[in-house]
Parts: C-alpha cells; structure tokens; sequence
C-alpha cells in the first residue's frame, strides 16, 4: 500500500504572517517534498503552493469595533475551516499569530484530536495573559520569534522553542543609499525621513494624515528635507495618492523595493506594528505613530499592561524611539520628535546602539529554517 503523504493545514490573517508562512511552507517543502498544504491565508501563502481555501489577509482588520463588523465573514470562515480540517484529518494545523481567530480555532481543533502548532506567539506578555493557560492547554507545541517570550512562557511552566524572527533573514538590501535616490529623483545631499504609514487600511485614513502634516511642517523649517512614502504590498496605492492629494503634497510613493527604499532613508516616521522590527533590523532611527478608533484604544488602555506598544521598544525592554501613539499622535508632535533626533547626533548614535542591540536579539540566524525542523519534528514524533 502506498504510504500516505503528510497534509498540514496553516493558518494566517496578517500580511506579516501570510509572508512568515510561506517561508515556512518553503522550508518545509526543502526538508520534506512530500508534504502538502492547505489553508487560509493570502497570496505569498498561495506563490508557495498552499491551497487557499479563503484570503484572510484582505479581512485584516484591528479592533473591537473593527472585528465586530465583520464577525459574519470570520465566523463563516472558522466553520468552514473546521468542517475541512474533520474531512482532511491533518498530520496537523500550524497557526501563525492571529490570536483571536486562532486561539478560538485552536479549541476546536484539540476537540477534533488534531495536532496544534503556533508559530509567532500571540502577545500574551502585553495582555490578556491568561491566554497562557488557553495555549498551554490546546497548543502541542508554540514556536516563538522572541527571546523574552521563552523566559515569560517558562515563568507560567511552559516550555517554547526559541527560532528567532524570520524577518531578521528576510530583509536584504541590494541597491545603495545614493544609487536608489538618484533613480527615484531625489537628492542624495539631501536628509530623507521615510513615511510608513501602516499595512492596512484603517492606517491609512488614520495614521497618514498626521504623518503628512508632521512632512509639511519640517519642510516649512527645513527646506532642505525631503521625503518618501514607502507603500506596504497590501495596499492600494489610490488610498496613499487620495490623502497625497487632500494636503497638496508633493512626496513620492515607493511601490516596490520597501528595504531598499528603508536603507536610503536618514531615519522614518513609523505606525506601530512589523514595520517597526523592519526599521530597527536595517538601524534607522524612527518615531513610531499609532491612532484607532476611541472605542478600541479604551479598551486597550484597560488590557494592556506594558509602558511601550512599539515593538522596537518591548523587545528592547526600554524605550529606545519615540512613540506618539492616540491623542499625541499630532502631526507637531511627531515634527517635534524627529526635529529632536536629526538635530542631534549623540541622540543618533544613541538610538543606533539600542536598534543593533535589538537587530543581535532578534537574529538567531535561519528562524524559518529552524520552525521547519521543528514542525517535521513535532510531525514524526
């Protein structure tokens, strides 16, 4: 009788985890070609051969409010996921992040007596830490990107395995600083403040506006700035040009090539979220800007229990950028912070030393590569 080939399901409703996915399935498919994969996730997920059964990354959303709106599309989604996981059997389902879809799943699927791999923690260390004992009862096995993630699961008894952050293997630059401004027609003589406002849209209409008026008043003192607004993938670019457009601004949007377009930048103006990682791994000096909606961030100031939210400065355990997150997310705040660091050049070295302590913490060296090994692993035992 032939031998059954292995069958994994995976699971990822970010743009970031839909990328840390596909790397997964990659280097899986290198140690065991026989494996196959299916799931629900978005289009890197799909260029790496998983059978998408439903596009998650177009429903990324955050929020209460946000996720209640859409609760008919998640629920449709999670049974009928289930409903496939009972028909397929699984060697097992690997959960990337995504805690308030997966974790819900990851209950469903230990009734189901299916194997249950997270990859990339929820941030139980930031809130809702009782989430611990969620995990600890429906998870096999949890890989974490984080160093301090493995010292706080193990003060709950729990052991992790520790593989690092796959960005810190993703990012590669290839064009240089003077080379990549010249062919987008900026001057190389010129101080470059990188705009990312955000891989979603809500981040868009919220956190670029203040951005952009952070731009325009640094360019009314200092004429001799210039600016570039590097794009995530997941967005469109008509909702950049529409804010663009309402403030006049001339400032150009960088589509493609988002490392390159990060290393020729002197230091960014960043929304909270990967991209933050991103910045630090290439050592810009940034301010990180947050807004949501008033319902959400109300909520979150009762859950969340840490001094920071950017994550540059959690895993730092210090604060080494600026944050204006909510109501100091202003346009003249986020002008006055980056004024503070391009001014002064003790307060650049400064910040640079704490990114390449944070870039050391990050790079275990073959994060994805690692995961892979342990999933085959977590299989054949």
């Amino acid at each position: 009788m032939e031998k059954k080939r292995p069958h994994i399901l995976i699971v990822a409703g970010e743009a970031s985890g839909d990328i840390h996915a596909a790397h997964l399935v990659d280097e899986i498919k290198k140690l065991d070609p026989e494996v196959t994969f299916s799931g629900l996730g978005g289009i890197h997920m799909k260029n790496s051969g998983v059978e998408i059964y439903h596009d998650l990354t177009k429903l990324a959303v955050v929020g209460f409010w946000e996720v209640l709106n859409h609760y008919g599309e998640f629920k449709k989604i999670f049974d009928s996921f289930l409903k496939k996981a009972k028909e397929i059997k699984p060697a097992c389902v690997i959960l990337i992040d995504y805690p308030g879809f997966n974790l819900r799943l990851a209950k469903k699927l230990k009734e189901q007596h299916i194997k249950v791999i997270y990859y990339i923690s929820p941030q139980v260390w930031a809130w809702k830490k009782n989430r611990v004992h969620q995990i600890k009862k429906y998870v096999d096995r949890m890989l974490v990107i984080f160093q301090f993630e493995k010292d706080f699961y193990a003060s709950f008894g729990m052991e992790v395995d520790f593989v690092g952050h796959p960005l810190a293997d993703d990012i590669k630059v290839t064009v240089e600083k003077e080379a990549f401004l010249k062919g987008h027609h900026l001057q190389e003589y010129r101080l470059t403040i990188g705009i990312l406002p955000g891989s979603r849209e809500k981040e868009i209409q919220r956190i670029l506006p203040v951005m952009l008026k952070a731009a325009s008043a640094l360019q009314k003192n200092y004429p001799m700035l210039q600016f570039m607004i590097v794009k995530a993938p997941t967005i469109d670019s008509q909702l950049i040009y529409e804010q663009l457009s309402k403030n006049e601004q001339k400032i150009p949007v960088i589509e493609e090539d988002r490392y390159n377009a990060m290393h020729a930048c002197d230091l960014c103006m960043v929304a909270s979220g990967t991209a933050t990682l991103e910045t630090a791994l290439l050592l810009k000096p940034m301010v990180v800007v947050y807004k949501t909606s008033f319902l959400t961030w109300a909520l979150a100031k009762l859950f969340v229990k840490i001094p920071n939210i950017g994550l540059v400065n959690v895993v730092a355990g210090k604060r080494i950028v600026p944050e204006c997150i909510q109501q100091e997310a202003t346009g003249s705040n986020i002008a006055r912070h980056l004024e503070s660091i391009f001014k002064d050049e003790i307060r650049i070295a400064q910040i640079k030393t704490g990114l390449a302590e944070v870039k050391r913490s990050l790079d275990a060296g073959g994060a994805s590569q690692k995961a892979a090994k342990l999933v085959l692993e977590s299989l054949n035992s």
